[in-house]
């Protein structure tokens, strides 16, 4: 059944409606349309502020501060993405909602993900670091149809240094992803001198191999093109200097996922 956008009909059938009895809001870094990295096709990708990690390498961390967000109502995002939906559907793409981390918001990233699936009929991402899985309901997560998860390292110690937090809430969430039987694409951050030893890559590659739904692995090569951002909030970028992985390096770290059965790009 088609719902009118903005409707009370609709609204009353949403997550955040049942959850908050009012129209949802939320914090918005920002929107963007983007082919290839955020899921497949071209995409609405909604950038939620806030994110309870700080990342060494972070390329956004303007988002990390929910306040920074400008306060955006869901029916905006949803007449934004309804302008580039034939688009998108063509293309094969979808919404994706990001941030930041969008399980900072979760009552306002479901209201999002609920409307972009059966209001726009878009197929859905979620982008995480799993580290607030369990804030995703089920009732969040039956609107997702593709989770983009990070695991940042397997060491739990260099996880640590890498984010600032801990792993074990990261495990926790893939694990009951795969019980869900939920498409998962899990994205690594090669990092030379940090992430990049072999028992490390090898830890990662074998817990994704170990879940059975984790359909696709981008080892994905760290660079500096985030320092700028670092430097204009006049925070001190750890990681200056560091050098991006060789072809090589890069080449020998998907062949570690991909000897566990995993298709790694």
């Amino acid at each position: 059944m088609t719902v009118l956008l903005g409707s009370n009909t609709a609204r009353a059938a949403t997550p955040a409606a049942a959850a908050t009895r009012r129209p949802s809001e939320g914090s918005v870094h920002s929107w963007d349309l983007s082919t290839g990295v955020d899921g497949p096709g071209t995409r609405f990708v909604t950038f939620l502020s806030g994110c309870p990690l700080t990342c060494l390498y972070c390329h956004n961390p303007d988002t990390w501060k929910m306040r920074s967000g400008k306060r955006t109502s869901a029916d905006e995002v949803i007449a934004e993405a309804a302008k580039y939906r034939r688009f998108i559907a063509a293309s094969g793409g979808g919404a994706t909602v990001s941030g930041g981390e969008p399980l900072l918001q979760p009552v306002f990233a479901g209201e999002l993900l609920h409307r972009m699936k059966h209001e726009l009929g878009l197929h859905t991402a979620l982008d995480t670091s799993g580290f607030l899985g369990a804030r995703a309901t089920d009732a969040l997560l039956r609107d997702v149809d593709l989770v983009l998860l990070d695991i940042k390292s397997w060491d739990r110690e260099t996880y640590r240094k890498v984010t600032g937090r801990p792993l074990q809430p990261t495990l926790d969430f893939a694990r009951r992803l795969a019980g869900l039987g939920k498409e998962v694409h899990l994205r690594f951050v090669l990092v030379p001198g940090l992430t990049d030893a072999q028992e490390n890559v090898k830890g990662v590659a074998a817990f994704a191999g170990s879940l059975g739904n984790v359909s696709r692995v981008d080892v994905l090569p760290f660079h500096t093109l985030g320092e700028g951002k670092w430097d204009a909030l006049g925070m001190p970028f750890t990681l200056h200097g560091t050098p991006s992985p060789s072809a090589e390096q890069v080449a020998e770290a998907r062949a570690v996922f991909a000897a566990q059965g995993l298709t790694a790009v």
